[in-house]
């Protein structure tokens, strides 16, 4: 493969970005979604051969400008990030079809902020050191104040106006968190730092630890981890329901960060098996479950309970990352595939749903009956059994899993009780909220508003990869467990990027 070939996920979305502003694209509705479409369709494209390239186990390495490691740019193209560049376009895909029934005749720059946004996601996902990750967490943050302000409102606004100012906090924690770990090893390249950390002990060992703690505060607010949460229900829940969908991927960004960093660079000396960060996400990824499911169990509608999912979601994938184990990693990416995937379809399904239902939407309130309800209801009962992990769909091969994971764990016990307890009364939950909107009416007629086609081709879209993920389910299982053991493999890592250094 040709090196230039990794970096085209990241340029693609800006070139895209770029377009959509100029004319024609810039003044004509439908030149700007053709040309989104286009470009969109050619970064999946571009995701999905780089992908298939490094699936024979080869790392990959680009060097901006011909500057090489660790003193130049590098992007990184291995299994786990491919696979994390390939679900954002497709998602980003999907979103931007689902954008054209009108959403993004809401605002004028909706479908450059898309582009734009996935620059972010693609560019942190392959960025191969720590300053370029924080200027991708910048270009990917920037996006999404402006894509949460589209078509606001005043409740949207106080909304996005927490998440800006809980995000600005964060950078500036990053920045500190940078300035202390260039100071204790002299670059921030991953792969050089790993080899350098290696070598300290003392004082410089312990300030070491406390940036790699800072950055986990950084990540964990990204993430939505335990106790930085509370912004993610009512940012998702007010924001336009193509962006919430669109968010799907941006807690997993956080996550991809704290797999990427820590087994490889905060190795415990004591113990080559264990990181810093492990302790701490144990309790913080049980706790978080805890706190999603209650956050499910008071959310007075669906929309609000698909923002709650995703938090259960995050602890679950937490959990699996304090395992800090090759088999719990890759049990780890694919519940991250299907759980980005269907709440993703849930946030875009109850757009659907709530425009048929009137002015309630999908508060669980008696309203008219939904116009389309075989339709909208089968696609609502399929994503419910995938999100709560019933058989054969691909939350349940998840599930198991991650629970065969936990066995090797000391703490499994409590990890099996609590998973299993909330995965039961999100189902109650789900089922009860059903009832509410497809079977509660209030004696009105039915409603005549009826599904686009490219709303519900968006949809379902998203709700056939859950079986999909069934049907391939070995396949896909070997490359998350391939993706899983270059995670490990920090040699590898610093034998692609820094070659003999």
């Amino acid at each position: 493969m040709m090196p230039h070939f990794v970096s085209l996920p990241v340029l693609m979305p800006m070139l895209a970005g770029i377009l959509l502003l100029l004319p024609p694209s810039g003044k004509n509705l439908q030149a700007r979604r053709i040309t989104s479409i286009i470009m969109a369709v050619l970064t999946f494209t571009v995701s999905v051969n780089m992908l298939n390239q490094v699936l024979a186990g080869e790392i990959f390495v680009y060097a901006i400008g011909s500057w090489q490691a660790p003193f130049g740019i590098v992007l990184v193209a291995d299994v786990m990030s491919s696979l994390m560049v390939t679900l954002t376009s497709f998602l980003a895909l999907v979103c931007a079809f689902y954008s054209l029934c009108g959403d993004d005749e809401a605002g004028s720059f909706f479908h450059p902020l898309l582009h734009f946004l996935l620059l972010g996601v693609n560019g942190a996902f392959l960025t191969g050191d720590l300053f370029n990750l924080f200027v991708f967490f910048e270009v990917l943050l920037i996006s999404s104040y402006a894509l949460l302000m589209h078509s606001s409102d005043k409740h949207k606004t106080q909304s996005a106006l927490h998440y800006v100012v809980l995000n600005l906090v964060g950078s500036s924690v990053f920045l500190v968190a940078l300035g202390i770990l260039y100071g204790v090893l002299g670059t921030l390249n991953i792969a050089d730092m790993a080899l350098k950390a290696a070598e300290l002990s003392g004082d410089d060992r312990a300030l070491l630890n406390i940036g790699g703690m800072l950055l986990l505060i950084v990540f964990a607010l990204k993430a939505a981890v335990i106790p930085l949460q509370f912004w993610l229900p009512a940012t998702y829940a007010s924001a336009l329901p193509v962006v919430a969908a669109l968010f799907a991927i941006m807690t997993k960004v956080g996550i991809y960060a704290i797999i990427r960093v820590y087994p490889t660079i905060f190795v415990d000396p004591e113990n080559a098996t264990t990181h810093i960060a492990q302790d701490w996400l144990w309790p913080a990824a049980l706790i978080t479950l805890v706190m999603g499911l209650l956050g499910v169990l008071a959310s007075k509608d669906l929309r609000m309970i698909v923002a709650n999912l995703v938090i259960i979601s995050i602890g679950t994938l937490i959990a699996a990352v304090a395992f800090n184990t090759p088999g719990a990693i890759a049990a780890a990416l694919y519940y991250l595939i299907h759980s980005t995937l269907v709440t993703a379809g849930l946030f875009l399904l109850a757009d659907v749903i709530g425009k048929q239902r009137g002015k309630v939407a999908v508060r669980l309130v008696p309203a008219k009956p939904v116009g389309q309800p075989i339709l909208l209801g089968t696609s609502f009962i399929l994503l419910v059994l995938a999100v709560v992990g019933m058989p054969p769909l691909s939350g349940f091969i998840g599930k198991v899993w991650l629970l065969q994971e936990a066995l090797s764990a000391e703490k499994a016990p409590w990890f099996w009780a609590i998973y299993l307890v909330v995965s039961l009364f999100v189902l109650v939950t789900l089922t009860r909220a059903g009832s509410q909107l497809f079977w509660r009416h209030n004696g009105q007629e039915p409603s005549e508003t009826r599904a686009t086609r490219c709303q519900m081709v968006a949809v379902i879209s998203l709700l056939l990869c859950s079986p999909l993920l069934s049907i391939f389910a070995g396949y896909i299982s070997e490359v998350t467990t391939l993706a899983a053991s270059q995670v490990f493999d920090t040699s590898g890592l610093q034998h692609a990027v820094l070659g003999g250094k």
